[in-house]
């Protein structure tokens, strides 16, 4: 009689995994149908424009990987650190925490240069990005290198209180992650005849289950999920997020990822679990994105409408959310104008249908965007 083994790294065949590629067909056509319209899509519209929704897409990266662990980060810090790294000139950034730029450092470096080669010492230095007062928590840990645990100390994913608790996985035992790290290196960095949506799917899978670190392990995983699904579009600018599409969908990820562990090498389920996932985080991007695909609409509609510079720094502004009352006052302070070149400009506007005036009249004439042309 064969023995049993709980999880599948204890398999025999570990890391032979396979799948049934019939059940998968329809599925993988049909999300690889979808990303290749939003790329197309994305591709249609102005490179500032393709810029702004990087930023936005991976600011949620950010958030939402983290917020699947728990730790919740400030938006308007992340926003910050990405659009620094990124050198983009953007209002209202402010400053950020080492946590803050640690975690976008990791995540630029997956999608930004995910042509080069993923290693042991990059992934060390993605760990020490994520820790860098080396704690986790009040819980000082190995930093920048692969956990060390006792034979005593096993590496367990828990959940419940205490006295309760639940064991929902067990990883290998440390002394082995050397080894394990290296053979999925290997294979992550070669050239294989395996769909690259799928092979993001299965890296995720492989990582989580040698959980090489002793934390941040989810939160790595993902950044190359992120790498490889670069690879699979074959571009660095971000246009819809997994890490978010997968904290909405936390329950099941956590439930078809243990049922995996402890299942067979046979993981058509899980594959399938991630494909829809990649498709459903692939439509959630119209409602992510709708400023940015508002303002590309809009330009569309002037593209043959004339235009100087600081009408089209003041329109922009107003696109972005202008706070508070849009006035020739302030057109004439942000545009560095004078107050009658401010009027002129407005009333040029207004005269080709892009501006509206509001109903308040007198020195409190206020003006937003035409809405025939932000649909």
């Amino acid at each position: 009689m064969r023995r049993f083994n709980k999880y599948i790294h204890q398999l025999p065949e570990w890391p032979g995994f396979f799948w049934t590629a019939g059940q998968l067909s329809t599925l993988l056509a049909n999300v690889r149908h979808i990303q290749g319209r939003l790329l197309g899509k994305m591709e249609g519209i102005k490179f500032n424009l393709q810029s702004e929704a990087t930023l936005e897409i991976l600011t949620q990266d950010v958030l939402k990987s983290s917020e699947i662990e728990g730790e919740i980060l400030s938006p308007d810090q992340v926003r910050s650190s990405i659009a620094r790294r990124l050198g983009m000139d953007v209002a209202g950034l402010v400053p950020s925490d080492r946590n803050v730029d640690g975690v976008v450092e990791m995540t630029l470096d997956a999608t930004q240069r995910y042509r080069e080669e993923l290693t042991e010492d990059r992934l060390f230095g993605w760990h020490a990005a994520l820790f860098p007062a080396g704690r986790s928590g009040m819980h000082k840990i190995v930093v920048g290198n692969w956990r060390n645990n006792r034979k005593d100390d096993l590496m367990q994913v828990v959940s419940g209180a205490m006295g309760k608790e639940k064991v929902h996985y067990q990883a290998p035992d440390s002394d082995i992650v050397g080894l394990e790290m290296k053979r999925f290196l290997d294979w992550f960095n070669a050239n294989q005849d395996i769909d690259p949506v799928l092979k993001a799917g299965i890296a995720q899978l492989w990582f989580v289950t040698i959980h090489p670190f002793e934390d941040g392990n989810g939160r790595i995983a993902r950044a190359i999920t992120d790498m490889q699904l670069a690879r699979a579009d074959a571009n660095s600018q971000r246009f819809y997020s997994m890490s978010a599409q997968i904290r909405r969908e936390r329950n099941s990820y956590y439930d078809s990822l243990e049922n995996t562990q402890k299942g067979s090498l046979d993981i058509t389920k899980w594959l399938h679990w991630f494909l829809d996932c990649f498709g459903n985080a692939l439509t959630a991007t119209d409602q992510t994105l709708v400023k940015v695909f508002q303002k590309a609409g809009f330009w569309d509609n002037l593209t043959d409408i004339a235009l100087n510079e600081r009408q089209k720094l003041m329109l922009n502004k107003l696109l972005d959310g202008f706070e508070g009352k849009f006035n020739s006052s302030k057109w004439a302070k942000i545009a560095k104008c004078s107050q009658d070149t401010a009027v002129r400009d407005i009333q040029d506007l207004v005269e080709k249908g892009i501006l509206t005036k509001e109903s308040a009249g007198g020195r409190s004439t206020s003006y937003t965007c035409s809405l025939s042309l932000l649909t």
